[in-house]
């Protein structure tokens, strides 16, 4: 039996590199290839893959946003994450949309292959350092505005445009930010912001 898959990753590079690996293993086959999260639905109802390895980090929507839209449009294909960003946030918000795995790009070939068929199979495959990390960071301590805020801050933008563009007073905005410092214990805005991309907070 071969296992149909469908490759969702926005570098040519990886994605053409990732498709020749996984059509070198007996059976595995490659039937769909796409460079933006928005255009994974439409691929798997226009393929019906078994499984859709998804890259985090696209155009259009990102992979755990496409992850879900997956799950709940086409459900009989299974989802793994297969990123460069291995952080711990980003693994619970993967297995909260439904995917069945999260591994990243580093993993040799021979496991990667191994990962898809056992996510075929309806088992879970989780990168084992990832998973004790997620253990240790936790759940995000932010709220959902404090989540806003500090997405908002990235690029430096000074309190009034991030306030404008959030619809909220400059007070609100300046004590979300100094929340959100206190919660990551970082010293800075920027640290703040720092602390949570690593933790896969934002």
């Amino acid at each position: 039996m071969t296992i149909r898959l469908l490759l969702a990753d926005d570098q040519a590079l990886v994605r053409g590199a990732l498709a020749a690996l996984l059509d070198l293993e007996p059976d595995l086959t490659v039937v769909a290839e796409v460079g933006r999260g928005d255009e994974v639905v439409a691929a798997a109802h226009e393929h019906s893959p078994d499984v859709a390895l998804l890259d985090v980090e696209m155009p259009g929507l990102d992979g755990i946003a496409a992850a879900a839209a997956l799950r709940a449009a086409v459900p009989q294909t299974r989802v793994l994450i297969v990123t460069t960003f291995g952080r711990p946030g980003y693994l619970r918000k993967a297995l909260q949309a439904g995917a069945s795995g999260f591994v990243v790009k580093d993993t040799p070939a021979r496991q990667l292959a191994d990962a898809v068929r056992r996510v075929h199979a309806g088992l879970r495959v989780v990168d084992p350092t990832l998973a004790a990390d997620s253990l240790v960071s936790g759940e995000s301590p932010l709220t959902d505005r404090e989540t806003d805020v500090l997405r908002a801050a990235r690029d430096g933008a000074p309190v009034a445009s991030i306030a404008a563009g959030l619809f909220l007073s400059a007070g609100t905005v300046r004590n979300h930010l100094s929340s959100a410092i206190g919660k990551t214990g970082a010293s800075t805005r920027a640290e703040a912001v720092r602390v949570a991309e690593s933790n896969g907070w934002l």
